[in-house]
């Protein structure tokens, strides 16, 4: 298999969160389970990445500077209702989560979060999304847990 061919059948996933040091780790630890990952800082940054190029899954932060990533799901679920959203936020309300759902999210995760856990969950909804084109394989990478905002993981190993 060729190079190209090696990076189309990577899933490519859009990773959408204001904090820099998050995009940052997520995006090293997601290309390390084997993703193609693009990044995007706002709503603005966000928009322009999914006109250039094609996702198979957005990371979406529900608060960003420029709009709501509530609104933004809103809007791709009119535009692009085949693109399987996991909304990531701080939100501890229970009606959070749920308007989430209700405007088309395929699932949700509270910050701070397990990287480990959210990859888990990305293959588990491109699998639903996909299934014969994301089987998931084995990793075998330290658990840790990304706190908005923390200068380093903490480990979940004590």
């Amino acid at each position: 298999m060729g190079m190209s061919q090696a990076m189309q059948s990577q899933p490519h996933i859009l990773v959408v969160d204001d904090d820099r040091e998050i995009r940052t780790l997520l995006g090293r630890y997601l290309d390390g389970q084997g993703f193609r990952v693009s990044m995007a800082a706002d709503r603005r940054e966000c928009e322009q990445k999914l006109g250039a190029g094609q996702f198979d899954l957005i990371v979406l932060d529900v608060m960003l500077p420029d709009g709501s990533g509530l609104d933004i799901c809103r809007g791709l679920r009119d535009r692009k209702p085949h693109i399987p959203i996991i909304l990531l936020t701080a939100l501890k309300e229970d009606v959070d989560r749920i308007i989430g759902l209700e405007l088309g999210a395929d699932d949700y995760i509270g910050k701070p979060f397990n990287p480990r856990e959210l990859s888990a969950r990305i293959r588990a909804v491109l699998r639903r999304a996909a299934p014969e084109e994301f089987a998931a394989p084995r990793a075998h990478l330290p658990l840790r847990q990304l706190h908005a905002g923390a200068r380093h993981p903490q480990s979940d190993r004590r």
